[in-house]
C-alpha cells in the first residue's frame, strides 16, 4: 500500500501532464466517474458536507486498521475533488490521515483555481476526513 506522500506525488506526476487549465479541469471531472460511491442509505444529513455549495456526502469506517471512505456530491468538479481526497486518503491508518499536510493541492494549483467557494467546500472535506480520521484514532487508542 502506497504511503500519503507517494500518493500525493504521483497525484503531481500526473497533473504535471497538463499545461492548460482546463485540461486539469477535464481531468478532475473525469477522476469523480472513480469515486468510491457512498450507500444511497448514507446520503443522510450527518455526512453531508457543511460549508459546500453542492451537496456532498462522506462517509468512513473502519475496516482493520484502516480507513473506508466513501462520498458522493451533486456536482461534477466536487466530485472529482472529493475523489482525489479519496485517494489520498482512503484506505490509510487515521493517525496518518490526521497528519497529512496535502502538499499535491498547492503543487497542483488546485487551490489558486477554485472559486472562492470551491476553496471553502474543499477546505469543509478535508476537515470532515480528518474529524472522523481523529475519532477513530481516539477510539483506537482507548
Amino acid at each position: 500500500m502506497n504511503t500519503i506522500e507517494e500518493i500525493e506525488q504521483q497525484i503531481i506526476e500526473e497533473f504535471s501532464n497538463f499545461d492548460e487549465w482546463m485540461d486539469k479541469y477535464a481531468y478532475i471531472i473525469e477522476l469523480g466517474n472513480d469515486c468510491p460511491m457512498i450507500d444511497e442509505k448514507d446520503k443522510v444529513e450527518s455526512n453531508l458536507i457543511k460549508g459546500c455549495q453542492s451537496r456532498v456526502w462522506v462517509s468512513a469506517k473502519m475496516s482493520g486498521d484502516v480507513m473506508d471512505i466513501k462520498a458522493d456530491s451533486d456536482a461534477v468538479i466536487t466530485k472529482g475533488i472529493i475523489t482525489l481526497l479519496l485517494r489520498v486518503f482512503n484506505h490509510q491508518k487515521p493517525e496518518d490521515v490526521y497528519k497529512a499536510d496535502l502538499k499535491f493541492i498547492d503543487a497542483i494549483g488546485l487551490s489558486s483555481h477554485l472559486s472562492p467557494t470551491r476553496s471553502n467546500g474543499l477546505l469543509s472535506m478535508i476537515k470532515q476526513i480528518k474529524l472522523y480520521a481523529l475519532a477513530f484514532s481516539v477510539k483506537q487508542n482507548q
